[in-house]
């Protein structure tokens, strides 16, 4: 079994993969800076997984994942999000302090125990914030989503996902209602503030600065997953 240290380099390079295109390579700048270590320390790490064959790393260019490197990360993601989901489901924690729980937990978990715990919760395809979850056999194929910024106007749309894991900014929503599957409406911008109002269905109006409403992402009002 990788070593902790290991899983959240592979699962940091995923995540960070998932913000380009396919091909292009992760910055090792980008990657450190993720990660809270210096350059060296990364580039020292990134060399040590390309002798594992788990990443791909071209000097002065980046990095990205193999196939095998891929697959233990989505192994990682599974764990910590049907991890975030039992703790909000089954033990009642707030979804805005699940994730550090499940930082630590994800790496605990036996893949026979990670079984039983997914079928225990019934399969579930999306944890308490919206993302989705790997099955054992990979990720589901992504759903095209909008962010609150670029969606249409006097539309009524659902809340699918979240982007932002910090408590403080999970709770504000939770105030707002603005968390996964609320019905929306984005209901006026001002280009000049650099704002977007949205009404959530049963909730007051509220304004957002454009950067937070990049990371709340937006599905079809037909669809409640």
């Amino acid at each position: 079994m990788p070593s902790v240290t290991v899983e959240n380099y592979l699962k940091t390079i995923y995540l960070h993969q998932q913000r380009r295109p396919r091909e292009e390579l992760v910055p090792m700048g980008e990657l450190a800076s993720a990660m809270s270590v210096t350059p060296g320390t990364a580039t020292s790490m990134v060399k040590n997984l390309s002798d594992q064959e788990l990443v791909d790393y071209e000097p002065r260019g980046g990095v990205r994942l193999t196939r095998t490197g891929d697959k233990t990360a989505l192994q990682v993601l599974r764990r910590h999000r049907l991890v975030e989901v039992f703790l909000v489901e089954v033990l009642g924690l707030d979804w805005a302090e699940v994730h550090d729980e499940a930082e630590e937990l994800e790496h605990a978990i036996s893949d026979k125990l990670l079984d039983r715990l997914d079928a225990f919760l019934g399969y579930p395809e999306f944890d308490p914030h919206g993302d989705p979850i790997p099955s054992a056999k990979g990720m589901p194929k992504a759903a095209e989503l909008v962010d609150i910024v670029e969606a249409p106007q006097g539309r009524a749309m659902r809340v699918a996902r979240i982007k932002d894991q910090d408590p403080a900014f999970l709770r504000f929503l939770e105030r707002c209602g603005l968390t996964p599957g609320q019905l929306v409406t984005v209901t006026g911008r001002d280009a000049v503030a650099d704002a977007v109002t949205v009404h959530p269905d049963g909730k007051d109006p509220v304004t957002l600065g454009t950067s937070a409403g990049r990371k709340i992402m937006l599905r079809p009002a037909s669809q409640r997953r």
